[in-house]
C-alpha cells in the first residue's frame, strides 16, 4: 500500500471514528436531557392537574372535561376514589397500564399528606406520578398521571436524523479532504523519494525545488546540499584520480630514464676496447643515475608517510643554528666547485619541530639553490619575529617565472623539465619541503625574479 493510501485511510478512519463518537455522545446527551426535562415537566403538570381536578363537578361533563385536560396536557390521566377504585380515565381507555384498583399501601402513603410519588417505570417505559386530590366537589381522591418515554423521546428522532445526515455529509467531506490532504502530504514525499533515488543512482546534478517552509522544505534543502556535496566530492575525486594517474605516469617516466641510462652504461662497460677514462666516466654516470633513483624513492617514502602517517613528525626543541651548520658542511664543497659563496647568518635560539625533517627541508632548498645558481652566492639567515623564527634561503640563481609559482610545489612539477633532469632532480624536492612544513602547520613562501634569484621562507615557533 502506498504512503498516499495509508495517509488517506488513516485520516478517514480517525475522522470517521471521531465523528461517530461525537454523534453518539450527542444523541445520548440529548436523550438524557429530554428525560430529565420530562421528569421535571410531569411533576409540575401533575400538581397543576390535581388543582384543576379539585374544581370539576361530578356531572355528565366530568369525563368530557377530564378528557380535554388529558388532550391539552398530553398525559394519560386516571382518577381514583377514596377506596382506591378507578372511576374515570382519559383519554378513554388508552392506558392499559393504569390499574383498576389502587395499591392500598400507595393509597395509605398518599392519604393526608402533600406527598407526590414519582415512578420511572423501567419495565413499561412510562413516567408516572401519584397525587392526592383534596376536594369536596367530586369523588376524586387520587390522581395518576403518566406518559410514555417514547413521547418524551419523540423530538430525538428528528434530531437523530439531523445528526446522522450531518454525520454522513461530514464523512463524505472527510473522505474528500483526506484524499486531497494525503495527496498534498505525499506529493513532496514522492518528490523527495524520486530525487533521493536519482542522487543514489549517481545523478548528482539533480536539484529539488520545493517552495515550502516546513520540514519537507528543510529536507529538500538538505538533499540539495547533499547533492551539491556529492558533486563537489565527485569533482574532487576526479581531480585526485587524474592527479594520481599523472603521478604514476611521472614515476614511471622518472624511473625509466635513469634505468635506460644505467642499462646503456652497462652495455658500454662490456665493450672490450673501452678506454680507462671512458670506463670511469661511464661508471660515474651509472652511479649518479642509481643515486637519482635512490633519492626518488626516498622522496616518495617521505610523501607517502605524510599522506598516511599521523606520526609523520616528532616535534621537540632543537637548536636551528646546529642544523644550518650541518647543511653548510654538507654542501660547502659542492658550492665551492661551482664558484658559489655559501654562507649563513643565524640567531642562536631554540625552536619546536622535527629536527631531522627540518634538516631535510633545508637540504632540499640549498640543493635546489646550488643546482640553479651558476655563480654568485647562497645565504641562509634567521630572524626572530613575533614569537617565531623566520628562516630564509636566498640565492642569486636563474630565478623562477611568475607563471610557475602557483604550481611550484606540486609533485613532479618542473619549470624546465629537460634542464632539471640533466641536473639530477626528481621533481619531488619542493613537494617534500611543502609536506614537511604543512605537517609543522607552517607555510613555505617564495619570491623570485627571473635572472636575479629566489628567496624561500618558512617559520617555526620558538621553544
Amino acid at each position: 500500500m502506498s504512503i498516499r493510501a495509508k495517509l488517506a485511510w488513516t485520516f478517514m478512519l480517525l475522522l470517521i471514528f471521531g465523528i461517530t463518537a461525537i454523534s453518539s455522545y450527542s444523541i445520548l446527551f440529548i436523550r438524557n436531557y429530554l428525560l430529565n426535562e420530562g421528569e421535571k415537566q410531569i411533576l409540575d403538570d401533575s400538581a397543576w392537574l390535581s388543582i384543576t381536578l379539585r374544581n370539576l363537578q361530578p356531572d355528565e361533563q366530568f369525563e368530557t372535561n377530564l378528557n380535554e385536560l388529558a388532550l391539552a396536557s398530553g398525559y394519560r390521566i386516571a382518577v381514583y376514589d377514596r377506596q382506591g377504585y378507578l372511576f374515570a380515565e382519559a383519554p378513554y381507555h388508552t392506558d392499559p397500564e393504569a390499574p383498576g384498583l389502587l395499591d392500598p399501601d400507595l393509597a395509605g402513603r398518599l392519604s393526608g399528606s402533600s406527598l407526590m410519588i414519582y415512578k420511572n417505570q423501567e419495565d413499561n417505559g412510562q413516567l408516572v406520578t401519584f397525587t392526592e386530590i383534596e376536594t369536596d366537589n367530586n369523588p376524586a381522591a387520587f390522581l395518576r398521571v403518566s406518559i410514555y418515554k417514547d413521547q418524551i423521546y419523540e423530538p430525538i428522532k428528528t434530531i437523530r436524523w439531523i445528526i446522522y445526515t450531518g454525520m454522513f455529509i461530514s464523512m463524505g467531506l472527510v473522505i474528500l479532504v483526506s484524499i486531497l490532504f494525503s495527496r498534498s502530504i505525499s506529493r513532496p514525499i514522492l518528490q523527495l523519494e524520486d530525487a533521493a533515488r536519482k542522487i543514489a543512482d549517481g545523478n548528482t546534478g539533480q536539484t529539488l525545488n520545493l517552495d515550502r517552509k516546513d520540514e519537507f522544505g528543510k529536507l529538500a534543502a538538505s538533499l540539495n546540499r547533499m547533492a551539491e556535496k556529492l558533486r563537489s566530492d565527485n569533482l574532487e575525486l576526479k581531480r585526485l584520480n587524474q592527479k594520481q594517474r599523472q603521478f604514476f605516469a611521472d614515476i614511471t617516466h622518472e624511473i625509466r630514464n635513469p634505468l635506460h641510462t644505467i642499462a646503456g652504461s652497462l652495455e658500454m662497460l662490456q665493450a672490450p676496447n673501452l678506454k680507462p677514462a671512458q670506463r670511469k666516466k661511464t661508471l660515474h654516470t651509472a652511479q649518479q643515475q642509481a643515486l637519482r633513483i635512490n633519492r626518488l624513492f626516498k622522496d616518495l617514502v617521505t610523501l607517502q608517510r605524510y599522506d598516511s602517517d599521523d606520526q609523520f613528525i616528532h616535534q621537540q626543541p632543537f637548536q636551528m643554528e646546529e642544523v644550518i651548520s650541518l647543511i653548510l658542511e654538507i654542501y660547502e664543497a659542492e658550492a665551492e666547485e661551482k664558484g658559489i659563496e655559501l654562507s649563513a647568518r643565524c640567531v642562536p635560539v631554540m625552536v619546536i619541530g622535527d629536527k631531522d625533517k627540518i634538516e631535510q627541508v633545508l637540504e632540499n632548498l640549498v640543493s635546489n639553490a646550488i643546482k640553479f645558481t651558476g655563480s654568485g652566492k647562497i645565504t641562509i639567515q634567521t630572524a626572530v619575529q613575533d614569537g617565531v623564527l623566520l628562516t630564509e634561503v636566498r640565492d642569486t640563481g636563474i630565478g623562477i617565472s611568475a607563471e610557475h609559482l602557483d604550481r611550484l610545489f606540486d609533485r613532479f612539477y618542473r619549470t624546465d623539465k629537460a634542464r632539471s633532469r640533466d641536473k639530477g632532480g626528481t621533481g619531488l624536492g619542493l613537494a617534500v619541503v611543502k609536506s614537511i612544513l604543512d605537517a609543522h602547520q607552517s607555510e613555505i613562501r617564495v619570491e623570485s625574479t627571473p635572472d636575479r634569484g629566489s628567496v624561500f621562507r618558512f617559520i617555526l615557533p620558538l621553544a
